[in-house]
């Protein structure tokens, strides 16, 4: 049964919980499958369906895949989705009755945190990256759906959070853009202290790291994970742009002199690897946020988003080296980030315990 915890003394830092890294061991990811009446793929919804069995046959080799499904008549697609593309429905590819406007799942879906002895659920509040396409109710009810079918305890802070916004090297320090967290659009009534005091009791963090702006064409105000991503606990890697005409070069070239200056809790400097960009890439005049940094790390393989660019490979090779005892999988991502995100945006991780 769902312990659900409303005293607002009684936060998962004081009870040891804290987010692990997401190369931590995982359970399960969780995904939310779209929908063709959805508006993240306007006009391009064909391909998109493969994209996710896919994605759910290549995680299922090691881990288990929890699906949102959003009506009855949803899951009849999904079926026939997985079974075209051979993926092991049922055995460890699981279906739930959990409806979600639109398929973000790392933005509006559980994020775990743990103690020694015990998994939860942190319930962020979420307003489709600040009010932008209502409604999003039923996302924001997913957290609490999990938390249910799981027997999970259930913390909800008052405050408005993304999970690509966030980005945790599972030993106290977080990451997260000036951008995103302190828009006006999230949370108005916080100041930059009281977010951080929230991250700290939510999610067990020590230290708060602060980049600046979010790459062009992100329409979530700038969420970390399109642009620095922890590796290991002293590693981070971040994407820089060579071209100094390019839009984002002067943006990108700030935050890698942030990070160049900072130190972490032991007073040493970060250990920072640069990962290209894809360059430019738009669709019906619309810059899109193709970024090598939305790459998902699961038990086995790493999920990298390919764009059809010489880079591709560039990325591979980078990412390989850092994750030797997993597969880098470049994963096509052309038809998926029209809907303006990539392959960690669509995944959220249950660790195990």
């Amino acid at each position: 049964m769902t312990n659900l915890s409303s005293n607002p003394t009684v936060t998962p830092r004081s009870l040891g919980f804290r987010m692990p890294a997401e190369w931590a061991r995982h359970d399960a990811t969780w995904l939310t499958w779209p929908r063709p009446e959805g508006i993240s793929f306007p006009g391009a919804f064909e391909n998109i369906p493969a994209i996710w069995a896919g994605l759910a046959k290549l995680l299922s080799g090691g881990e288990h895949v929890h699906i949102n499904v959003f009506s009855p008549e949803h899951e009849q697609d999904i079926r026939a989705a997985l079974k075209k593309a051979e993926a092991p429905l049922g055995t460890r590819i699981h279906l739930h009755p959990f409806p979600a406007y639109e398929p973000w799942c790392r933005d509006h879906g559980p994020i775990f945190v743990r103690n020694e002895k015990e998994m939860a659920i942190v319930d962020w509040r979420y307003n489709a990256w600040g009010g932008k396409y209502p409604p999003c109710d039923l996302d924001d009810d997913v957290p609490q759906h999990v938390a249910k079918v799981l027997g999970l305890r259930l913390f909800s802070p008052p405050m408005i959070l993304e999970g690509g916004s966030i980005e945790v090297n599972g030993e106290g320090t977080l990451l997260t853009t000036e951008a995103c967290l302190l828009n006006k659009n999230r949370n108005p009534d916080l100041t930059q202290k009281q977010i951080e005091q929230n991250l700290r009791d939510y999610l067990g963090v020590e230290q708060i790291l602060w980049l600046g702006e979010g790459i062009i064409g992100d329409d979530t105000d700038g969420h970390i994970d399109d642009l620095t991503r922890f590796v290991d606990p002293t590693t981070l890697v971040t994407i820089v742009e060579e071209d100094p005409s390019d839009e984002n070069y002067a943006l990108l070239r700030e935050n890698s002199q942030r990070l160049a200056a900072m130190r972490d809790p032991q007073g040493k400097p970060w250990n920072i690897v640069e990962l290209p960009t894809p360059g430019y890439l738009e669709n019906e005049g619309q810059r899109l946020p193709a970024s090598y940094a939305n790459f998902y790390i699961a038990n086995e393989v790493v999920v990298l988003p390919g764009f059809n660019h010489p880079n591709d490979e560039k990325a591979r090779d980078i990412l390989q080296r850092l994750f030797p005892t997993r597969r880098v999988v470049v994963f096509p991502a052309l038809d998926l980030i029209w809907g303006l995100g990539a392959f960690h945006c669509i995944t959220q991780q249950q660790p195990a315990l």
